[in-house]
């Protein structure tokens, strides 16, 4: 029954895709049979495999220990305010991020970063019929961030067209940053975190090549990374990198406070006057896509309204419900894979921003697609979803 599902799902996350295509003719179907394989075959080996659990483990007590460091400085400016026993998410969850943001930091001076996301990329070019810069992008966002990505490739940012700066941003929303990770991972099985990851890089190529197919000759296929850092010394630099994760904890803070209790007067005022919350509404608009996903029947709802919270707000408020659901295994596994992302509507803002702070003309063409980029991110998601639910 999983398996009819899932293709009814791939169907439905296709044809949506195709709906918005700018030229159906030009998309390539064995580029995107090879991916979805590939994605298969990924999740397999990290879900259901014993290699796959010690890769995952590797990965968890690395962050584990990254995190009982940061643990360490924030003690240390922090302790003693907070009662014995007590878990405050400000400092055990967000300002971690201050730390793992310096050592993205020093691993980008020591050109460390660069040449890891500039080889793998360049690999899976070969996979994904697309150009290497596109490649490049995907693996960058998912290592530096979505904003920060664009900082790298401003040596050719204005010569990009249309066409692929679509490509480039939909990678972006797509990923996660490896700075807040360990953030996740304190909310999310980290199984699932390290899945999501991986098989949104390749579902992000996937989508694009739907929804945006073009083909990159091999004269304008050229990849110019500015690598950054060259002006600076070491210290400046850290500094730098340390008071950009102070920047994203304080951010994710306050839109945390903000989003949480909007959302719970929002439910209030729904309750009051039409006797059920708004994310039991927004459950029900979204639990034919929690159905296609491999959500048992009986979780569509309450699934689908943690999905539209975190369109609506951001993933880590989708989590702080994911937290207290209850759901089954499956539908825990299915529903977490689909948070990690960075498909919101406050990202349309986060990267035509970025890209307008580089290049104001691209930054324009990037908030004209800027809804577009979200659906396309927001199917990604939905598709990374399906393919954990045939593995689980």
């Amino acid at each position: 029954m999983k398996f009819l599902i899932a293709i009814l799902g791939l169907i439905v996350v296709f044809g949506l895709a195709l709906l918005v295509s700018s030229d159906r003719k030009k998309v390539k179907i064995k580029p995107i049979i090879i991916m979805i394989i590939i994605q298969l075959i990924l999740t397999y080996i990290l879900l259901n495999t014993k290699f796959g659990l010690v890769i995952i483990n590797a990965i968890a007590d690395a962050f584990g220990t990254l995190l009982k460091w940061a643990n360490e400085g924030v003690t240390f400016v922090f302790g003693g305010i907070v009662n014995e026993g007590a878990s405050p998410f400000f400092l055990n969850v967000l300002l971690p991020i201050v730390f793992i943001s310096a050592l993205i930091g020093i691993l980008q001076y020591l050109r460390i970063l660069p040449f890891i996301m500039k080889w793998i990329g360049l690999l899976i070019s070969k996979i994904n019929g697309m150009g290497k810069l596109e490649s490049y992008n995907a693996v960058a966002s998912a290592i530096v961030g979505q904003s920060e990505v664009f900082i790298t490739l401003k040596k050719q940012l204005g010569a990009i067209p249309p066409s692929r700066m679509y490509t480039l941003c939909a990678s972006a929303m797509s990923t996660v940053s490896m700075s807040i990770v360990g953030a996740y991972m304190t909310m999310v099985e980290p199984r699932y975190v390290v899945t999501a990851i991986v098989i949104n890089m390749f579902g992000g190529f996937i989508i694009a090549s739907i929804i945006n197919p073009y083909t990159v000759s091999e004269e304008e296929d050229i990849l110019a990374v500015e690598e950054g850092a060259e002006k600076q010394s070491f210290f400046e630099m850290l500094g730098e990198y340390i008071m950009d994760g102070f920047k994203v904890a304080i951010t994710v803070a306050a839109m945390l406070i903000g989003f949480v209790a909007l959302i719970a007067g929002i439910n209030s005022l729904f309750d009051m006057i039409l006797g059920i919350s708004f994310q039991e509404i927004l459950g029900y608009i979204f639990a034919p896509f929690a159905f296609i996903m491999g959500v048992p029947a009986s979780e569509i709802v309450s699934a689908g309204g943690i999905m539209a919270t975190k369109l609506v707000t951001n993933e880590f408020v989708a989590m702080l419900s994911l937290a207290d659901s209850g759901f089954s295994e499956r539908t825990l596994g299915i529903v977490s894979v689909f948070l990690v992302s960075f498909a919101n509507f406050s990202s349309i803002g986060i990267i035509a921003g970025a890209v307008k702070g580089l290049n104001e003309k691209q930054g324009n063409v990037v908030a004209r697609f800027g809804l577009k980029l979200l659906y396309g991110a927001t199917l990604v998601s939905i598709l990374s979803a399906i393919i954990v639910s045939v593995i689980l």
